[in-house]
């Protein structure tokens, strides 16, 4: 076999690395969220975004056709590599997720806790708007 990489094995070998990038990403973002700290989130970089796109194209392209081309070593690394990058997502997924719910959560109940403080108390002492009218029938009918 030459040492020149025939097309589809320069794709998959790029696909690779890109995978290998953006898992060191996803396992950045994954210590932050369980850290608390959601700042320090690399996937929000534009490089990622950039790298991320780029994967996706580059995924996209790659046919089977082609990929029967290459070694079956390079397409178990592949493989590897896809596997652990679609985990690495979805735990991060999970995780934003439980922390925008949190978050809504928290908003919620600042909201509710200010509506319920800007609300006029309301006491069952007498008072002109709770008294009932003198047409009131709960006045007139001694059955209640």
């Amino acid at each position: 076999m030459s040492t020149q990489l025939i097309p589809a094995e320069q794709r998959i070998e790029r696909l690779i690395t890109m995978a290998g990038r953006l898992i060191e990403a996803l396992e950045n973002d994954i210590a932050s969220l369980k850290a608390g700290n959601a700042r320090g989130l690399r996937t929000i970089d534009p490089e990622i975004q950039k790298l991320t796109l780029l994967y996706s194209r580059e995924a996209s392209g790659l046919d089977a056709e082609s990929a029967k081309e290459a070694p079956l070593e390079l397409l178990k690394r592949l493989s590897d590599a896809t596997g652990r990058f679609r985990d690495l997502l979805g735990h991060q997924t999970r995780l934003l997720t439980r922390l925008r719910s949190a978050s809504e959560g928290i908003v919620r109940a600042v909201a509710e806790e200010v509506e319920r403080q800007r609300a006029p108390m309301r006491t069952y002492g007498p008072s002109s708007t709770q008294m009932p009218s003198a047409r009131s029938p709960m006045l007139h009918n001694s059955v209640v």
